[in-house]
């Protein structure tokens, strides 16, 4: 692996190289993910003088605490843990990135899935001196199960271990394979396809940015791993679907004024003379023309928001559809796994709100098939999904909806799941 991880590091696309990679960190509380951003930003000369001052005031003579520079809200730094998602940019000579700090207590796990929805890669931290090394065989954490869990579930391309503190080990050889073994074990019978495992010191900087001075570890740094990692990929080829955000009226909106329909293409491209269908209505038109920031283009991709003008006048709103026909097929029954996020459990026949793409409609789980031990890996009968559950739901709507497999699109397959009651959200559906 570490042999492979190199020839990236020195062959990679150049396109790949230009693009931001966005990425998140998690794992329990304390294993050190805002210390380590904290080393990211400091050793890529990312933090501005003000804000090095401050910390350098704060520490009164002392090392200064890294992880300051992404726990920012004042409850966080009386705490010491991370609540929200802190957002923070750096830049190496050969990449941008965009790191998305996530809370690792398990009460902000809501949160995490947030971060870990629109990420490219998931650094997950394992703090090694919480793990008792003498056991033949390692009991992994169980924040480190369930957020590798959340980022495989939620098609993070990329996982990557990153075994921290390994510092303060008197035999750091003999842990890091005794950990790196348990971590490759769990992900094997999880499904994860592990990008690398990394020993790290986020405190000392111990191979984080510069390679780890060690016979007993020769592969790259976790900033290395990172600069050879891809961004996803939206998929332009294949069928269209846009869900459509804005329809924008031409002129002083009287009459017949030509409409703009504005929305996030989430597959495929569009160009003026394509077919189009619009759901849930299934009506058809023809593609009159293709805006982009307010300019007429030749045609737009996946990724890119766009305006199309139709060649006929349509009833077509927020929260509908734009598809190639008969491409798509809206259902009002499906099944789907759920991850829980609300500590009021997700019962059988109660009504939620669930949002796809930009429409609201009112739906009710119709049966719970099991849920997910998340340290055993095995299918367990339930009746409803506790907070951070994740369980094998049906899912019946009010209105049907051109819900597709969460493998195929992101978009098209993922739904938000809000308590009515309460307007908390509860919930991140992944239709199956």
């Amino acid at each position: 692996m570490s042999a492979v991880l190199n020839n990236l590091v020195h062959e990679q696309d150049v396109d790949t190289q230009h693009r931001a990679l966005r990425f998140l960190t998690a794992g329990s509380v304390d294993d050190g993910k805002s210390t380590l951003i904290g080393r990211l930003l400091f050793d890529s000369r990312a933090i501005l003088a003000d804000q090095l001052d401050t910390l350098e005031k704060r520490a009164a003579g002392a090392p200064i605490d890294l992880s300051l520079l992404t726990d920012g809200l004042e409850a966080e730094r009386e705490q010491g843990i991370t609540i929200d998602v802190a957002y923070r940019y750096f830049a190496t000579k050969t990449r941008k990135f965009i790191i998305a700090d996530a809370p690792g207590h398990e009460q902000y796990t809501r949160n995490m899935v947030t971060a870990a929805a629109g990420s490219d890669a998931a650094v997950v931290l394992v703090d090694i001196t919480k793990l008792k090394l003498d056991e033949a065989e390692i009991t992994l954490l169980p924040q480190t199960r369930r957020h590798s869990l959340l980022a495989h579930l939620l098609r993070v391309p990329s996982i990557v271990f990153a075994i921290n503190k390994i510092d303060a080990l008197e035999h750091p050889a003999e842990g890091y394979a005794k950990v790196g073994t348990a971590l490759r074990k769990f992900a094997q019978d999880a499904g994860i396809e592990v990008t690398a495992i990394v020993p790290v010191s986020a405190l000392r900087g111990d191979n984080v940015t510069q390679p780890l001075d060690a016979s007993w570890y020769q592969g790259p740094s976790l900033l290395q791993v990172l600069e050879s990692l891809p961004t996803v990929q939206e998929k332009v080829e294949g069928r269209l679907a846009i869900p459509v955000q804005y329809v924008a009226t031409n002129g002083d909106g009287t009459g017949h004024q030509p409409r703009t329909l504005w929305g996030r293409i989430a597959h495929g491209q569009v160009k003026a003379g394509d077919e189009i269908q619009v759901l849930p209505s299934g009506q058809k038109a023809i593609v009159a023309e293709v805006r982009k920031a307010g300019e007429t283009v030749a045609h737009s991709v996946a990724g890119e928001s766009a305006g199309l003008l139709l060649d006929r006048q349509l009833d077509v709103s927020r929260g509908d559809w734009i598809v190639t026909p008969g491409s798509a097929e809206p259902k009002q029954a499906f099944e789907a796994t759920l991850a829980w996020l609300d500590t009021e459990p997700a019962q059988v026949g109660r009504k939620y709100w669930v949002r796809h793409g930009n429409r609201w409609v009112q739906a009710r789980i119709t049966a719970i098939e099991h849920k997910l031990d998340i340290h055993t890996l095995a299918e367990a009968q339930a009746h409803e999904l506790a907070v951070n559950e994740i369980g094998h739901v049906k899912i019946e709507t009010q209105q049907p909806l051109p819900v597709e497999p969460y493998t195929e699109n992101r978009v098209g397959g993922a739904l938000i799941v809000v308590d009515p009651t309460s307007n908390r959200t509860s919930g991140a559906l992944l239709v199956r």
